[in-house]
């Protein structure tokens, strides 16, 4: 054969790998019987309705030096709830027209994203006492944005708050009106925001310590049309990481801390901010309490959802990747290769939307990884989960895998004695409310003392607490 033939024929073999794509990368489906764990439940607190609908909980976080937990409802109130007895009380309405915010919740996505509480919000005489932060979607667009899209639509902010309450044990807030450290001009009205969180195995001391990691989406459309996620000039498709009583910011109202990445590699093209780039989507992130290591659940395009170990620096992929796969389009991924450049960082592990066991309209949610040993068949697990179908999932957090759904196994609920999932436990619960069925769960978790694992949802306004068998 001749040269040129040889040529011919080689690319006619190669070129059906070369295109090869799919929406269902994943031939295997997740184990359904196999390594399932069932747990009991109680139900531990309820959220009042809003205008006749259930809460739309979000975050759920411990605020030790109170001894109460908190909650937030995407329309604007903030809720503590107390360990004793999951009594619940209106802490503070961030949507009250004295604040000035005008929280736009319109949407399954828009609304009260996050908040979260200065480790040293009940020591006295320290710099965070008495501080807490949040971040929300606004309709009030009149301040100029630290952060704008290249295009998009202007949809809507989201600003992050500094709040400061005079006595911290006080039943509801009692401080003034909250001062706006960040504000993000938002391209499309769908996935803006993200979680807020301290580390919380930092002490006072670590460089970590005190840092603010916030939660960034790409701006929303789909397949980041503008490709942000990518640019590190743009604090779009982020984790960043700040110091909330620092001021060294461009706009004065924040600190950069001087350990992240980019902020000290003298480039006006890269963001100091920055502390993961690369990320789609992303709602939750959380810490090993023994390791220290970082876990965040990546709400993918329309094909592979994420669950990826994060490290300062970390190129997460999105929209170069979607999971292990070469993102194409809203519909494709390629197969060949998958994993193959070592400039990224992929998931631990990952599951498809058309996975059988799924309702084809998926969400990553979590995280929360399980060191008590109060529940012993959960030690040692990374617990995460899909945010409509209610389904709560598991990996080692001690012999992490690396990618495919694979060793991903369930956790199941122990309800009267049949295992069931949350939407189904969430189904029965709207019969007795006199509710229309919820056809998905929103499933969230929240994490309480002593590593208390809590299951919210946005369906029937019951928050459950896992508890040992028996």
């Amino acid at each position: 054969m001749s040269a040129l033939g040889s040529m011919v024929a080689a690319a006619l073999v190669a070129a059906p790998a070369a295109a090869q794509g799919t929406n269902d990368p994943f031939p295997r489906p997740i184990e359904t019987t196999e390594g399932v764990i069932v747990v009991d439940f109680v139900e531990f607190a309820r959220l009042p309705d809003v205008d006749g609908a259930p809460a739309r909980m979000m975050l759920l976080v411990d605020e030790p030096g109170t001894g109460r937990m908190f909650i937030n409802d995407m329309r604007g109130p903030l809720y503590s709830v107390s360990y004793a007895d999951g009594v619940v009380r209106e802490y503070l309405d961030i949507n009250d027209p004295r604040w000035g915010i005008g929280v736009h919740s319109r949407g399954g996505e828009r609304g009260f994203q996050s908040f979260a509480f200065h480790p040293q919000f009940g020591d006295p005489g320290s710099p965070g006492f008495g501080r807490f932060y949040t971040w929300t979607d606004t309709d009030n667009t009149d301040p100029v944005p630290d952060f704008t899209p290249a295009g998009g639509n202007d949809s809507h902010d989201t600003v992050l708050h500094e709040w400061v309450t005079r006595d911290p044990g006080a039943p509801t807030y009692d401080g003034g009106a909250p001062r706006e450290l960040l504000r993000q001009q938002q391209p499309f009205g769908n996935h803006n925001g993200g979680q807020l969180a301290f580390n919380p195995t930092a002490s006072a001391g670590d460089p970590d310590f005190g840092m603010l990691y916030v939660g960034s989406a790409d701006g929303g459309s789909g397949g980041d049309p503008l490709n942000l996620s990518q640019d590190l000039s743009s604090a779009f498709g982020k984790i960043l990481r700040i110091d909330p009583l620092g001021s060294n910011s461009a706009n004065g109202q924040y600190g950069i801390p001087a350990h992240n990445p980019f902020a000290g590699d003298g480039s006006d093209d890269t963001l100091g901010e920055i502390y993961a780039y690369g990320a789609r989507n992303p709602q939750r992130f959380a810490w090993d309490p023994e390791t220290g290591n970082m876990f965040m659940a990546d709400i993918g395009q329309n094909i592979v959802e994420e669950l990826s170990l994060v490290e300062a620096g970390d190129n997460l992929g999105w929209n170069v990747w979607e999971g292990s796969f070469r993102f194409v389009s809203r519909s494709e991924v390629r197969l060949e290769n998958p994993r193959g450049d070592p400039a990224f960082r992929y998931p631990v592990a990952e599951y498809g939307q058309l996975d059988s066991l799924l309702q084809r309209q998926s969400a990553a949610t979590g995280v929360h990884v399980y060191r008590s040993a109060e529940i012993p068949q959960l030690t040692g697990l990374v617990l995460f989960g899909d945010n409509p179908s209610g389904e709560i999932f598991y990996i080692s957090a001690d012999e992490l895998p690396e990618g495919g759904q694979k060793p991903i196994r369930r956790v199941l609920l122990n309800d009267g004695g049949q295992a069931k999932t949350l939407l189904q436990v969430i189904r029965e619960t709207n019969a007795s409310q006199g509710r229309e069925a919820a056809t998905r769960a929103d499933l969230r978790f929240g994490s309480g003392p002593d590593g208390q694992v809590l299951l919210l949802n946005k369906r029937d306004g019951v928050i459950r607490l896992l508890v040992p068998g028996g």
